[in-house]
């Protein structure tokens, strides 16, 4: 959605290493907003997007307006089902059907052969994978690591939202994952505790979920005895973040 920055990046240049042709959107999605959401504040800064974009030799851009993409009359969405009910779907009713909407459509105006998310996002990125899959799209959907900034915070352009203490703050979130990755236990209701404390231990904290799931079909777990998806949100004052890490059931 722009205001790119180094996440971006690093989905770029592996599909510009993957790729012979390389192409690119930047949509600022309104349906995939609730009412009381950031869309009017979220940030914009198309003079650096473009920037990276000759930097990382993106061959075709496309950065419709809201106009081209929902004209007059546009009344169609496209509902994912289960996957996108559970975890960001309870907490954003509608979310999901905006993002599988647009992706849809920009999949099916693109057509590429291979289409690059982050690992981020990894709600988002199954909710793709079924849609893809559902609807025939064709494409391989490549999901990336997670760039994160020194001390753990994975980058995102919300991050511009928050002052030094809130900025210190929100490393909560990955201290928190990483306890639940050395934890070595099992037992998910028990990572789910020692995590829900540590965030609590943050003043600027607030807790929205933490979730310890199956890693495909987002059901939650008591016991780790499969591949699993750890994955949080967590207000640090008025910024919403998310995060999250696999683990396996070896603990």
């Amino acid at each position: 959605m722009g205001a790119l920055h180094a996440g971006h990046r690093s989905l770029l240049d592996r599909a510009r290493s993957d790729n012979s042709t390389l192409a690119a959107t930047i949509f600022v999605n309104p349906t995939q907003f609730g009412p009381s959401e950031d869309y009017s504040e979220y940030p914009r800064d198309l003079k650096s997007d473009l920037a990276m974009m000759e930097e990382t030799g993106v061959d075709l851009l496309f950065t419709p307006s809201a106009k081209e993409m929902y004209p007059e009359g546009f009344d169609t969405s496209i509902d994912v089902g289960r996957i996108a009910q559970r975890l960001e779907g309870e907490h954003r009713p509608d979310h999901f059907i905006g993002v599988a909407t647009v992706v849809c459509k920009l999949l099916s105006i693109a057509r590429p052969d291979r289409a690059y998310f982050g690992q981020k996002d990894a709600q988002q990125s199954l909710v793709i994978k079924r849609l893809n899959t559902d609807l025939n799209l064709g494409a391989e959907i490549v999901i990336c690591p997670t760039v994160r900034e020194p001390d753990g915070l994975a980058l995102s352009s919300r991050n511009n939202y928050m002052g030094p203490p809130g900025r210190e703050a929100a490393t909560v979130l990955y201290r928190s994952l990483k306890l639940a990755e050395d934890l070595g236990t099992s037992d998910a209701n028990e990572i789910r505790s020692r995590m829900r404390n540590l965030i609590g231990s943050e003043t600027l904290a607030s807790i929205e979920y933490v979730s310890v799931a199956d890693a495909e079909t987002l059901e939650e777990l008591d016991v780790i005895d499969r591949p699993a998806l750890v994955s949080l949100a967590v207000h640090i004052g008025a910024t919403r973040l998310i995060d999250n890490i696999l683990i396996n059931s070896d603990g």
